[in-house]
């Protein structure tokens, strides 16, 4: 098997090639991101995208290098450099207060538009509007979680290799399909042509997810629009929806946050869509 390479000097052109991708402009023009510790480097070194192997480079402190064998083992069997890195240099190239001891260097993986519409795609989260890294990461694991076909970040959204953006997902960015950049209006338009109904979530909006969910409404193939953070959506988006939906609060509290409200409505439509009538076969157990 091959072996890591002699501990890495703060100052090797490596160690400031990774440390730059912490900026967006950098990480656009390389088409790479930083992912961060055990849980994001053991799925990155699993994934294999159009190019490959998705991780490039690993970076770990020999403490985790031990501690995290397999991870090691399997990005060198994996062709990835590996190289052992002081404390120093896992101070440089992280982007967390106490890193972990695992920084790796990967491709970036996001789907063509296009190629998610001929999936067939039954549940889809379109994050369009959204600022926040940690809200957008949040959501993605929670469509990962509820079975979704495909997340789609609008033009207006973050950036979805942020590294707040990859460590809130949790590893889930390298579990489902990611198209970003997409025009909320194309992202609407592609997808009812697929045959998916369009629900926007809104705190405001005139169903109720109660209602749709009792009007067996649900069962079929869906895509939620997330709104920002602070204003939800713009009018101009909720008139693109085939409905405005909001979550019933039943309690005293004044709303729910983004990433709430999200695993809410996926879950909604992941049940609905399992149920008898629904559009996913439920599988004997």
């Amino acid at each position: 098997m091959p072996t890591p390479a002699e501990l890495i000097s703060p100052r090797s052109p490596r160690v400031a090639a990774a440390r730059r991708l912490a900026r967006r402009n950098f990480r656009t023009k390389e088409r790479r991101f930083l992912a961060e510790g055990p849980q994001a480097v053991r799925e990155a070194v699993a994934h294999r995208g159009s190019q490959g192997a998705t991780l490039i480079e690993l970076f770990a402190t020999v403490e985790a290098a031990e501690r995290y064998a397999d991870i090691v083992e399997a990005a060198l069997l994996g062709g990835a450099r590996v190289h052992y890195a002081s404390d120093e240099v896992l101070a440089e190239v992280s982007q967390t207060v106490t890193p972990q001891g695992l920084v790796g260097v990967c491709h970036f993986l996001d789907s063509p538009f296009e190629e998610i519409l001929g999936s067939g795609p039954k549940l889809v989260a379109v994050l369009a509007h959204v600022r926040d890294p940690g809200n957008a990461g949040t959501v993605l694991r929670c469509a990962d979680a509820a079975g979704a076909d495909a997340v789609v970040l609008t033009d207006a959204s973050v950036d979805l290799y942020n590294p707040k953006s990859v460590r809130a997902s949790v590893g889930s960015l390298f579990h489902l399909p990611v198209a970003v950049g997409v025009p909320v209006e194309q992202a609407v338009a592609g997808l009812r042509e697929a045959g998916v109904r369009i629900l926007a979530a809104d705190g405001a909006g005139q169903d109720d997810l109660d209602a749709e969910l009792d009007a067996g409404t649900m069962g079929g193939p869906s895509a939620w629009v997330f709104g920002n953070e602070a204003w939800g959506l713009p009018e101009e988006t909720r008139a693109l929806a085939d409905a405005v939906v909001r979550v019933p609060i039943h309690g005293k509290a004044e709303s729910l946050n983004l990433a709430t409200a999200a695993a809410v409505c996926l879950y909604a439509s992941a049940r609905a869509q399992r149920a008898p009538g629904g559009c996913r076969s439920v599988t004997p157990s």
